[in-house]
């Protein structure tokens, strides 16, 4: 059994027992749990539910791992040609460690 659900604007499959990096959760604690109730679609040994938008009833529920993991660091250089003008730049992600506790459909 598999859920396609929605957290924090990105899409991801979910499978009970999963480690999934999302998009940094605020106000969360390691060992706390969260659920996310926008879930896409739902597939339960073949039989698939698509929601329009969202399926009703179901929902997502993760085991939070690590609250804050900085991910690699991204560089942005831009460079425009025979100006002399050029910038360099860099940022690294924060991410939120959840493990898929069970998935409610």
């Amino acid at each position: 059994m598999y859920a396609i659900v929605e957290i924090q604007g990105q899409q991801f499959k979910a499978e009970e027992g999963k480690k999934l990096f999302v998009h940094h959760i605020k106000d969360v604690e390691a060992g706390k749990t969260v659920e996310f109730d926008k879930v896409l679609l739902v597939d339960a040994d073949g039989a698939v539910k698509v929601g329009a938008p969202t399926v009703d009833g179901a929902k997502v529920v993760c085991e939070v791992v690590n609250p804050l993991v900085k991910g690699d660091k991204v560089i942005v250089f831009k460079m425009k040609r025979r100006k002399d003008s050029r910038s360099r730049n860099g940022h690294r992600e924060q991410f939120t460690e959840v493990v898929i506790k069970s998935v409610i459909a």
